[in-house]
């Protein structure tokens, strides 16, 4: 019997030196009815990429030349919305963490049947048709023209509207937009609305996360640097602005740039023009600078950590996004999107919140805003084991109510059976207990991953003490879980 074809056919690029690996996969998903296309190594990805514009990559890890996470780097600086699925044969927590890290939708781990590939290709559509369907909602950013996102912005709050058309109306300028707000706001979600909404949409996007590098490092990858330029500097290396050029520049978390390279920062800013470390003659830059920061910088600037003339040519266009506890009205809104994005992921059913949870949910005050609404979705949708979403599957303090059926599974129904229904429901705990940790740990190293790897962050969004965070890390680590 033929194999049923979907609803759209899609254009899926096969990445992988295993000749075999690439035709088994042309074959299984060419019989979907996808137009599927191969490369036996990265750059000539990239080729295909810049001509074919396919819907979707699946690439290996372990290629010669380009490896798969350079891959996928390169991928997300030239098409940030093309989504990268990565397949690997060297199932480390690491790898796994940093593919998601660096954007990529999915990944599977060698060898599999080729029908989890299937199954995530299916998912991955099923997302992207979908998300227009929740388009439909006032203050979500849609289109057939634009890529799929998983993180638009939902919202009919008033101020958040005002805001959008404030970011269409200056997106194409060269105007620096500032996007002020609290931790988890979704103050880089909405650079990537202003990125999309220009005329650079088709140039690269670029983020870095000012707080997340050393001095040193950081300046090398702002400015880039000359082979030689300082030991280590083995290779001419290209900064964020150059690898913008021609597209969009996000620079994350601006207030934590320290004092001796805002001057710098300054200069490119007026100039346009990026001198690399150790170079001998500036390099012309055609890049929109877009940055964000949840600090006061005007306070800054009377404390004398932030510069005056870098904060005045950063504030041209602010925009301070509401916190959640001002967007009441976007609850349910976000709650029915998260739901729905996760029942997809992890391919469950979806779940209503119980009556106590929305309860909670409308008296709570969200300090983590958005992000930690969305972490303890996906932590009730990968516990929940009821018919709705309860007030145990989103916070440990609150004790689920004892198994009515639990007595009686311990208990032996004849005393020829005993044995076996002891040792079958020894067996049935003991898995659900592996489940169970498995599960904590992925929720452990998401949040974490999630919040920059910031271990007191991550244990609010978690619920649990920083020394239970701590504790469950050296657990994972004894046991080679994690390195």
């Amino acid at each position: 019997m033929p194999e049923p074809m979907p609803e759209q056919s899609h254009k899926i690029l096969i990445v992988d030196d295993e000749q075999n690996m690439r035709v088994t996969l042309f074959e299984a998903l060419s019989r979907n009815g996808h137009e599927v296309m191969v490369a036996e190594n990265g750059r000539m990805a990239l080729e295909m990429i810049a001509r074919q514009a396919p819907d979707l990559v699946i690439t290996d890890i372990k290629m010669p030349g380009m490896d798969g996470l350079e891959l996928l780097r390169q991928v997300k600086a030239l098409r940030p919305e093309l989504p990268v699925v990565i397949m690997t044969g060297f199932a480390t927590v690491d790898t796994a963490v940093q593919a998601m890290k660096q954007g990529a939708f999915d990944y599977l781990l060698k060898p599999f049947p080729v029908e989890v590939v299937e199954e995530t290709v299916a998912r991955f559509f099923a997302l992207a048709r979908r998300l227009p369907q929740a388009a439909g909602r006032p203050g979500l950013k849609q289109g057939a023209e634009q890529p799929l996102s998983e993180k638009p912005i939902i919202g009919q709050n008033s101020k958040l509207l005002q805001l959008m058309d404030r970011a269409r109306s200056v997106a194409s300028s060269k105007a620096t937009v500032l996007i002020l707000g609290e931790s988890g706001t979704g103050k880089e979600v909405f650079a990537r609305f202003i990125h999309q909404e220009s005329e650079r949409r088709n140039g690269p996007f670029v983020a870095l996360n000012c707080a997340a590098l050393p001095e040193g490092l950081l300046e090398s990858e702002l400015f880039g640097h000359e082979k030689g330029a300082f030991t280590g500097a083995i290779a001419t290396k290209k900064g964020k602005f150059e690898l913008a050029d021609g597209g969009t520049l996000l620079l994350d978390e601006i207030g934590e740039i320290p004092l001796h390279l805002q001057a710098k920062l300054l200069r490119v800013l007026q100039e346009e023009e990026v001198d690399r470390l150790g170079g001998r003659a500036p390099c012309k830059i055609d890049v929109h600078v877009l940055a964000t920061t949840n600090r006061d910088l005007e306070q800054a600037v009377k404390e004398g950590a932030f510069r005056q003339d870098l904060y005045y040519r950063l504030n041209v266009i602010p925009l301070k996004l509401p916190p959640l506890r001002e967007r009441r009205e976007d609850l349910r809104l976000l709650v029915d999107f998260f739901i729905s994005k996760y029942a997809i992921r992890y391919g469950k059913a979806e779940k209503k919140p119980s009556a106590a949870v929305w309860a909670r949910f409308a008296d709570y005050d969200w300090p983590g805003n958005v992000r930690e609404m969305e972490n303890l979705i996906e932590r009730a949708m990968l516990l929940s084991q009821g018919q709705e979403l309860d007030l145990w599957d989103f916070w440990d303090d609150v004790e689920p109510p004892p198994s009515s059926g639990s007595a009686a599974a311990v208990a032996p129904q004849a005393c020829g059976h005993s044995a076996v229904a002891a040792a079958n429901t020894s067996a049935a705990m003991e898995i659900s207990m592996q489940t169970l940790r498995e599960v904590e740990r992925q929720m452990i190293l998401r949040a974490l991953q999630a919040n920059d790897n910031n271990r007191t962050h991550a244990a609010e969004i978690l619920g649990i003490s920083v020394r239970t965070l701590r504790n469950k890390l050296h657990e994972y680590r004894a046991q080679g879980m994690i390195e």
